[in-house]
């Protein structure tokens, strides 16, 4: 069975710089054997990758908030990281919140989600498999199209 590690070199993935907090707070924080990250953004380079004002969801916009669900998941990752010292010191993600800023009618808020989901089952394998909530907002920081939050599984040695 390959290594996190390994999962994610063989998919190509590239875990991206890690981004800088837009408050006053830490990007994640362990409790004992749990990495709990806050919400990550689609940031990518520092920049949301959807300026102006185009963070609210609507039908026609859900594959490209599927895209920014999968980015935002990729920040997470890379702050859990920063905390756990190595992915394969995770022997488990437990769970991702994900909120979707909505358009009013928009139910599709789990498919969006699911950009999310199947990044951290490529890199994660089947310690990736999780619970998930997946909540719709009005408007979300920097006005982005989704933020996620993680918790992962990773015993103190």
């Amino acid at each position: 069975m390959a290594s996190n590690e390994e999962n994610l070199r063989r998919s190509g993935i590239v875990l991206p710089e890690l981004p800088s907090p837009a408050g006053l707070y830490q990007p994640a924080i362990r409790v004992g054997d749990l990495i709990y990250t806050s919400g990550q953004l689609p940031l990518v380079g520092g920049k949301l990758m959807e300026p102006g004002g185009r963070g609210v969801v609507s039908a026609a916009r859900e594959q490209e908030a599927t895209v920014a669900a999968r980015t935002a998941a990729l920040n997470a990752v890379a702050v859990l990281r920063s905390v756990a010292e190595s992915l394969d010191a995770v022997a488990g993600i437990v769970k991702l919140t994900v909120y979707v800023s909505s358009a009013e009618g928009f139910t599709n808020q789990h498919k969006v989600a699911n950009g999310a989901s199947e990044l951290v089952g490529e890199i994660f394998a089947e310690s990736g498999q999780h619970v998930r909530s997946v909540v719709g907002v009005t408007s979300l920081p920097l006005d982005a199209s989704v933020e996620i939050e993680m918790i992962a599984y990773c015993p103190i040695k």
